[in-house]
């Protein structure tokens, strides 16, 4: 049999031995040390929050900014408005219009319901005239 699984090789990784399964996920200074010291890591992180500090505070926003966003922002709004206005009074158009249009194309004769005699027509049922 060809058993490759970590009890049957004997490479089974022990808990002073770091880890393979995961050494793509370890800097080059800790697959070279295993570990990266604690201290090295506490100053990696001062350095970098200081840079970003610095980067952060180089950046200043345009004087006019927040009412240039503003009026871009209320722009915007009124043209949805306004579009949204638009299609609903074509909508509303366009049904009225159908709606008119399916009515002219009635037939004009009187059909079956009035037949404008001005009598009942009962088909074979009695006709109660008493009253």
């Amino acid at each position: 049999m060809n058993d490759t699984s970590p009890d049957r090789t004997g490479n089974q990784p022990t808990e002073e031995e770091p880890s393979r399964l995961h050494a793509t996920d370890r800097t080059p200074a800790e697959t070279e040390a295993g570990q990266q010291p604690r201290a090295d890591r506490d100053r990696t992180e001062q350095e970098l929050r200081a840079a970003l500090e610095l980067l952060a505070g180089g950046v200043r926003a345009a004087p006019d900014a927040y009412r240039t966003a503003r009026g871009d922002w209320v722009r915007r709004e009124r043209r949805r408005r306004l579009v949204l206005a638009i299609l609903v009074a074509v909508v509303f158009t366009l049904a009225t219009l159908i709606g008119l249009w399916v009515l002219n194309q009635a037939p004009s004769d009187p059909g079956v319901i009035f037949s404008g005699t001005g009598h009942a027509s009962t088909h074979g049922l009695p006709v109660d005239t008493s009253g």
